[in-house]
C-alpha cells in the first residue's frame, strides 16, 4: 500500500458514568494516549480526526459529558478535528436537552459535515433511540450527494450509531433500517456503527454488499447477537473488553481498518483493506465467505475432562484451532449411552473477543438423571462451519 495521507479513530458506546473513578474514563484515557503513541512511531505521525459515534455518556447526564469532556479535552492534540455524536443512552436526559448541552459542552450540533484533508465524515444522530425520521433521512441523502458531487472516486466516511440490518455482527438484535434506501446509492460509503457493542475482531464486523460496515464496538463491556448460549448474549467476562478503530487512508485511496485492544494494548491481527474502486464488484468482505471458510480442528491431544457433582457437570476441554481466523463457540451434546438419546446440549463463546484468549472452555450441564453418558464437544466458526472432528468422554451420573 502506498503511504498514509489521512488517519483517525472510531470509538463508540463509551458509557462514561458520573462516577469520576469508572473503569470507562480510565480505558477513554488510555486509549486516546495508545492512539497517538502509534501515530507518532509511524512515518505519517498524524491523527487527523477522532469520532466518537454515540453512547458516550451511559445516561445522558450532564456530569457525564462533562467527565468525558475532561479526559477527552485533557488527551486532544491540536490539529486533530473532533466528531462526537449522541444516540439512544445521551437521549436518556431528554432529547432537546441533549442537544442543548452538546452545543454548550462542546459547541456540535446534532448533525455534522466535515471535510478532513479532503474526504468527507458525515454524521447523522437517530432521531429518537435508534429510529432515523425524514429529517435524518433528507440530511444523509442532501450530504452524502455533496460528498459524492466533490470527489466520487474518494471514499466518504458516514457515522451512525446503531449497525444498519443484516450488515455487519450485532445488527440483527441491534439494528436499523430506515437509511439503507439513501445509503444503498453510493457505494464508496464506509459506514460505522455502534450500538451493539459486538467485538470488532470478528471476521464479520466488517460487511459489504451495496456499500461497506464496520461495527465500531466499546470502552465498557461485550455483548454478542447469538442467543443459544447458557449464560444468554453477555459473557461472564464481557467487562475484560474494550475496543476501538484506528483507520488510515492512503494516498491511492485504500482504506485500512486496524483493531485495537485497549486492555492489552494491542493490535488485532485482523486488518481490512478496503481498495477502490469503490463498486460492489470489487468487493471481499461479502456473504460469499461463508462458503469459502476453513472449518476449525481440534489439535492432537486436546484434552476434556468431566468433574460430576451429583446430577449436575462440568465439562472442560481445551481451545480448537481455524486457519485464519479463532474459532466463535462451542457446542456440547450429552447423550445417554443406554440408548443413544440426546438429553442436554450446551454452548458457549471461546472468548475470541479477548486479545488473550483463555486456554479452555467450561460448559455447565445441570440435572441429570442416574445413568452412564458420553459428551460430545464441536467447534464452530463464524460462518456456519463446524470442526471436523470432535472431542469426547464417557461419564456416569450415581
Amino acid at each position: 500500500m502506498s503511504d498514509t495521507i489521512l488517519r483517525f479513530v472510531v470509538m463508540s458506546d463509551v458509557h462514561v458514568k458520573e462516577n469520576k473513578d469508572c473503569i470507562e474514563l480510565a480505558r477513554l484515557d488510555k486509549g486516546m494516549k495508545a492512539a497517538y503513541a502509534y501515530a507518532d512511531g509511524c512515518d505519517y505521525q498524524g491523527i487527523d480526526a477522532i469520532v466518537v459515534d454515540g453512547d458516550f455518556a451511559n445516561g445522558g447526564r450532564e456530569q457525564e459529558m462533562l467527565n468525558f469532556k475532561e479526559v477527552f479535552e485533557a488527551n486532544l492534540r491540536p490539529g486533530t478535528k473532533t466528531l462526537i455524536s449522541v444516540a439512544s443512552h445521551e437521549y436518556g436526559s431528554g432529547i432537546p436537552e441533549t442537544h442543548e448541552r452538546m452545543k454548550r459542552l462542546f459547541d456540535m450540533d446534532p448533525h455534522m459535515h466535515l471535510v478532513v484533508k479532503g474526504y468527507h465524515f458525515i454524521s447523522v444522530p437517530p432521531e429518537k433511540g435508534t429510529y432515523y425520521g425524514k429529517a435524518q433521512q433528507e440530511y444523509a441523502f442532501h450530504e452524502l450527494q455533496k460528498a459524492f458531487d466533490d470527489d466520487p472516486d474518494k471514499a466518504i466516511f458516514f457515522f451512525q450509531h446503531a449497525h444498519i440490518n443484516s450488515t455487519v455482527y450485532g445488527s440483527y438484535d441491534w439494528g436499523e433500517k430506515e437509511l439503507v434506501p439513501i445509503l444503498m446509492n453510493y457505494p464508496q460509503i464506509i459506514d460505522f456503527s455502534g450500538h451493539s457493542h459486538a467485538p470488532i475482531n470478528d471476521p464479520r464486523n466488517v460487511h459489504q454488499k451495496y456499500f461497506t460496515c464496520f461495527g465500531t464496538g466499546s470502552l465498557s463491556y461485550t455483548e454478542l447477537d447469538e442467543f443459544d448460549k447458557y449464560y444468554g448474549t453477555v459473557p461472564p467476562d464481557c467487562a475484560e473488553f474494550a475496543q476501538y478503530l484506528i483507520v488510515e487512508v492512503a494516498s491511492d485511496g485504500a482504506v485500512t481498518v486496524k483493531s485495537y485492544d485497549i486492555i492489552t494494548g494491542q493490535f488485532f491481527p485482523c486488518d481490512r483493506v478496503i481498495r477502490p474502486p469503490f463498486t460492489p464488484d470489487n468487493f471481499v468482505y461479502t456473504d460469499k465467505r461463508r462458503v469459502k471458510s476453513a472449518r476449525p480442528h481440534f489439535p492432537e491431544g486436546t484434552p476434556l475432562s468431566v468433574a460430576v457433582n451429583g446430577g449436575d457437570c462440568e465439562i472442560t476441554f481445551g481451545q480448537a484451532v481455524c486457519e485464519e481466523e479463532p474459532v466463535n463457540d462451542y457446542l456440547a451434546t450429552v447423550t445417554r449411552n443406554a440408548d443413544g438419546k440426546i438429553l442436554r446440549r450446551t454452548a458457549a463463546w471461546s472468548g475470541y473477543y479477548r486479545y488473550n484468549m483463555p486456554e479452555t472452555v467450561t460448559l455447565p450441564v445441570k440435572a441429570l438423571p442416574k445413568g452412564d453418558y458420553t459428551v460430545s464437544v464441536v467447534a464452530r466458526g463464524f460462518w456456519d462451519n463446524e470442526s471436523d472432528n470432535a472431542l469426547q468422554a464417557r461419564f456416569t451420573i450415581e
